[in-house]
């Protein structure tokens, strides 16, 4: 047949240029290295094949119902990891760039400009999963998809923001630092840098929800969520890469600095039904084997383990969020968040928010 000879010349054309390119690789003359950087046609058929795999993947991403990406709370978590993750590669609103990332190949795009032309959807499918063969990495803890739409919320306004605006969002009180670096302990400079943006110099935390109190909380509760974020244990994309760079040795003064600290005032605004969740945390819910939440959190007189935090004035947009990832098991912990994540699958999320509105409103 007349079709079988072009057929075999082009499967044969195939074959040697299969060969051709393994003996051009094998032989070391792959264009390698980054200073040489990429063809514009290369470049462009690069970012031509991420956008389309981008905008096909997730196509079954959808923002949950319970998240607004205006909420300033979570644009509050976003920002602060940002700052210390993102802007060395993406920059900030008016500043490129590090010299470094731009001898990059491909080079990461400065961000400001380029977010509004993707959707929400992309932004999360771009931050949970990463881009190959690039610097972009995926999220440092998948299942935490709470942390990675705070991400999308940020970066939804990052192109309208003032660099007086992203430095508010992005340090909060983290200037104190200035007062911290002064202390002989060099602990002082690791709080400026990386804690105090999210959690405040003095452990009240940011954004009423935002971000815990850890202020007031025992030091034994504190090593132990530090030491779980540094293993891997305690799942969080923001805490795990921040602990993982400290020594032990620096996570217990880390501990102490924030255990020494005076707890915060209650928070007596939150919504949820604090009657009901009163009733569950002095009595529980025998019937589906829920303890009371007073007998490891308090408040009660006699004294309790030191291991468990302590609820009393803690924020109540963080405790739910804490209920949710025990429930859907997304959270991980200390070698007791078994405990917790058994007794937080028995309840309602209604039951989850009402616990977390009658502890808000308790004085610490």
């Amino acid at each position: 047949m007349k079709w079988k000879r072009p057929l075999a010349w082009i499967a044969g054309a195939a074959v040697a240029a299969g060969i051709g390119g393994f003996v051009f690789a094998a032989a070391g003359f792959a264009p390698i290295a980054a200073s040489s950087g990429h063809w514009a046609v290369t470049d462009w058929f690069l970012h031509f094949a991420m956008r389309r795999a981008v905008k096909t993947q997730s196509l079954g991403v959808a923002i949950p119902p319970d998240v607004s990406l205006d909420d300033r709370a979570l644009v509050l978590r976003g920002a602060g990891h940002y700052e210390s993750g993102c802007a060395p590669c993406h920059g900030t609103p008016t500043t490129q760039p590090s010299v470094v990332v731009r001898q990059m190949t491909p080079k990461p795009p400065h961000l400001p400009p380029h977010i509004p032309s993707w959707e929400p959807e992309h932004l999360f499918w771009i931050v949970k999963h990463g881009v190959k063969f690039t610097a972009m990495p995926a999220w440092p803890a998948l299942h935490r998809e709470d942390e990675v739409w705070a991400m999308v919320a940020f970066l939804r306004r990052l192109p309208d923001l003032s660099e007086a605006e992203y430095r508010a969002l992005a340090a909060g009180d983290a200037g104190s630092g200035n007062r911290l670096r002064s202390h002989d302990d060099p602990i002082g400079a690791v709080v400026a840098e990386s804690c105090a943006r999210c959690h405040g110099a003095e452990g009240l935390g940011r954004g009423a929800g935002a971000f815990p109190k850890l202020a007031g909380q025992t030091e034994p509760y504190l090593l132990a969520s530090l030491r779980a974020y540094a293993a891997g244990e305690r799942h969080s994309g923001f805490m795990e890469p921040v602990a993982a760079m400290l020594d032990d040795a620096a996570l217990q003064r880390l501990a102490a600095y924030y255990a020494a600290m005076p707890a915060g005032a209650a928070e007596a605004t939150a919504a949820g039904d604090r009657a009901l969740g009163e009733r569950i945390a002095t009595r529980g819910i025998p019937e589906r084997g829920v303890p009371a939440c007073v007998q490891c959190h308090g408040p009660k007189e006699a004294p309790r383990a030191a291991v468990y935090p302590s609820l009393a004035g803690q924020y109540a947009d963080y405790i739910t969020v804490q209920l949710d990832a025990f429930a859907n098991g997304t959270r991980g912990g200390t070698p007791f968040a078994h405990i917790m994540r058994s007794i937080a699958e028995r309840l309602e999320p209604a039951e989850r928010g009402a616990v977390a509105a009658y502890y808000s409103a308790l004085a610490p």
